[in-house]
């Protein structure tokens, strides 16, 4: 937290605590701890400056709905939307909880109770089969080096045919490369929050696998990544996202067209050719089926168009 902020030493150590307590026991990701912490920072700030002096436990204590109502209000002013502004209630109650749990006295009931604003959660954004497949096939500029033109191609096809996310994909190791390149092989991805899941390896995907360990000049050794940058270490994502973006102009798809749009694919596809939803969303590693089902919606809206498209009575003229 910056120095900045009116918190008191007290209430800084707690929150400390609390981002401690989910980066070692619920292994939050570091992104997801600096989400939290700017949050819940956020708020206590606001606390102080609300009531003017530096926040402590005892103004924590003293919160009612008036005060979260005036934070939220405050911040809707200064241009924050509702999904924002519902993360950081969220990141709130937790902290809340779990100082509730371990101080004397402390009533988290008027935080616990809060509604969140309404949002209405933004589709995802998957391509086409046709594009997908593009995309695999001329992710990398022909000026690159033919084992980058390789790996690139490896990476995007194992987030469209497995469904991974690019930090999945980009955390395996040499100790992966024999079931990676197996048809028919289970991978074993760790995923959000250390859950596991299998994925199958379908041939596609062990064939682009192959074509780049079979070019990359870095040997396969069990601990290190297995995709490798241009001097060796792990691949950078950033180069990924940059070779999505090349491939999307050449091919002209829209912004939308980004590496975790194909993981999107994945999901929409599967569903669309009649997958189990709780199948897919073991394969994706979701905890809650809301989570996947949000690409029953996707489907919805794919057919839709294909009925305004081409039904009769739904063409004007």
């Amino acid at each position: 937290m910056s120095d900045g902020l009116a918190i008191s030493p007290a209430l800084r150590d707690a929150l400390a605590g609390w981002l401690d307590h989910l980066s070692a026991l619920k292994d939050a990701s570091p992104h997801t701890i600096d989400g939290y912490r700017a949050d819940v920072a956020g708020f206590l700030d606001f606390l102080a400056r609300h009531h003017g002096g530096a926040a402590g436990m005892a103004q924590l204590r003293a919160v009612g709905t008036r005060d979260l109502r005036a934070w939220m209000a405050q911040a809707r002013s200064s241009g924050r939307g509702a999904r924002s502004l519902a993360r950081s209630l969220s990141a709130l109650k937790g902290f809340a909880r779990w100082l509730s749990e371990r101080e004397d006295g402390f009533d988290a009931t008027a935080i616990l109770s809060a509604r969140a604003p309404r949002h209405q959660r933004p589709l995802p954004r998957p391509l086409d089969e046709e594009a997908a497949r593009a995309v695999t096939a001329a992710i990398s500029d022909d000026k690159a080096e033919a084992w980058i033109r390789a790996r690139d191609a490896a990476v995007v096809t194992l987030l469209y045919a497995c469904g991974l996310r690019i930090s999945e994909a980009l955390g395996l190791t040499g100790r992966d490369a024999g079931t990676v390149t197996t048809p028919g092989a289970s991978l074993r991805i760790l995923g959000k929050g250390g859950k596991q899941r299998l994925v199958p390896v379908i041939p596609a995907a062990a064939e682009a696998a192959a074509a780049y360990l079979r070019l990359c000049p870095w040997p396969t050794e069990p601990d290190a990544p297995l995709f490798r940058g241009q001097r060796g270490g792990a691949l950078n994502p950033r180069l990924v996202t940059r070779a999505m973006e090349g491939v999307r102009l050449r091919l002209g798809l829209p912004a939308t067209a980004t590496p975790h749009a194909l993981r999107h694919s994945f999901a929409t596809h599967l569903l669309s050719a009649g997958g189990d939803l709780r199948a897919i969303q073991e394969l994706l590693g979701h905890a809650n089926l809301s989570t996947t089902q949000v690409y029953t919606a996707v489907d919805a809206a794919r057919l839709m168009e294909v009925y305004r498209d081409a039904h009769p009575r739904a063409r004007k003229g």
